[in-house]
């Protein structure tokens, strides 16, 4: 994380780990990429802005990199999730 001034620069969604459940991430936020259009909640609002910008793959990739670290604070700290 390179994180400075209030805004987030996670890191890249790396090579390492489980090749089968980097690939569910991806396909999982490919599917929420075709269907952002439609709503209005905050993370949808940053998608579709970062698509604007950016390359949807690498859309794609922020979002599964961000439904990473969203699952491992749940795992690690077992609690429920909680929108921000």
């Amino acid at each position: 994380q390179h994180s400075s001034g209030g805004k987030e620069r996670l890191g890249a969604i790396n090579k390492r780990g489980d090749s089968y459940l980097r690939t569910l991430l991806i396909h999982g936020a490919r599917a929420v990429l075709r269907h952002c259009q439609d709503k209005a909640d905050r993370r949808s609002q940053w998608l579709r802005q970062l698509v604007c910008r950016r390359n949807p793959n690498i859309a794609t990739v922020a979002l599964a990199n961000k439904n990473a670290r969203i699952v491992w604070a749940i795992l690690s700290r077992g609690e429920g999730y909680r929108p921000g």
